[in-house]
């Protein structure tokens, strides 16, 4: 089953639920444009969770879900706080969801935890997680270490619930190769950060419009928490003091407040700006509705393209 049939919207995407970035109006405008649009709780309060998506319901009648960070130190209220408003499908980070499924799924709702390996995807299809996001490495912000490529059609194999393909993916030929590699849909973020929708400051769309392919970095390697983000003064200072044993204290001077800075003081120097590597194929501003109906039509052309060669 395509992931469209499967949530009730036009397009077999998800957008990824961007901390700071994916807020009540960025999701309502992305589930009008025909895909899922989510809230990013990473970095809410319960309470102002539950303000975005009561933002996001005056907004629009489609589909729309909540990313839960489970790291989030009030996850537990907004585990209530989404069965309380109704929202129909949650994705979750950080953790595994299993204390909340039971809940969550007596309520209605869609549960897609973001997973990177498959022995956590086969425990949470076991708990009645109803599909998974198979994030690859190549996505933007917090990252496994598998390939989209190697990881997508393991998953596939493994489990016998949706599973949909992230990282990565940002053209027409990316979604198709997802379906080709049994995925039932895509979540896509970095494209989205490009569109003339998007919150984020200005200067972080430009950032990523001029970044090329070798143009993003990995953070926190060496203490096991990588992030991807675009090469910057920060990272490359990150990364030297990483590398020379600094301690996890003097680390999180950098990051601190980094992506807040990014995302809406437009600081691209020492502000962690968040991106896949898939950034260098994203080269223009354009609305969200766009944005999909490309990677529709691309996808569906460069098939017709394949099969009569």
């Amino acid at each position: 089953m395509r992931l469209n049939t499967l949530l009730g919207t036009e397009f077999p995407i998800i957008q990824g639920g961007m901390a700071n970035i994916a807020t009540g109006e960025f999701a309502a405008a992305v589930s009008n444009a025909g895909a899922l649009g989510l809230i990013g709780a990473g970095g809410m309060t319960a309470d102002l969770l539950r303000t975005h998506i009561r933002a996001c319901k005056a907004k629009t009648v489609k589909p729309f879900g909540v990313n839960i960070m489970l790291m989030n130190p009030e996850a537990d209220k907004m585990a209530d706080v989404v069965v309380e408003e109704g929202v129909p499908v949650v994705t979750t980070g950080a953790g595994s969801p299993a204390a909340y499924l039971e809940r969550w799924k007596r309520a209605g709702i869609l549960v897609f935890p973001v997973v990177s390996s498959v022995v956590m995807a086969r425990r949470l299809a076991q708990q009645g997680a109803d599909g998974v996001i198979a994030e690859g490495c190549e996505a933007g912000g917090h990252i496994g270490e598998a390939t989209t490529m190697a990881l997508v059609p393991q998953m596939v194999r493994a489990l016998s619930i949706p599973v949909v393909a992230a990282g990565g993916i940002a053209t027409g030929e990316q979604l198709l190769a997802a379906f080709a590699l049994g995925a039932c849909g895509a979540q896509v973020g970095t494209c989205l950060l490009v569109s003339e929708e998007c919150p984020v400051h200005e200067n972080y769309k430009n950032a990523i419009i001029h970044a090329g392919d070798n143009d993003t970095t990995v953070t926190g390697r060496i203490a096991g928490t990588p992030v991807r983000i675009l090469k910057n003064r920060m990272a490359r200072e990150y990364i030297r003091l990483e590398k020379a044993g600094a301690d996890k204290m003097e680390l999180e001077k950098y990051t601190l407040g980094s992506l807040r800075r990014a995302v809406t003081e437009g600081d691209t120097q020492t502000g962690s700006v968040m991106a896949g590597q898939v950034a260098g194929l994203c080269d223009e501003i354009r609305p969200l509705r766009v944005i999909f109906e490309d990677m529709m039509r691309v996808s569906s052309a460069r098939l017709r393209a394949l099969t009569e060669e």
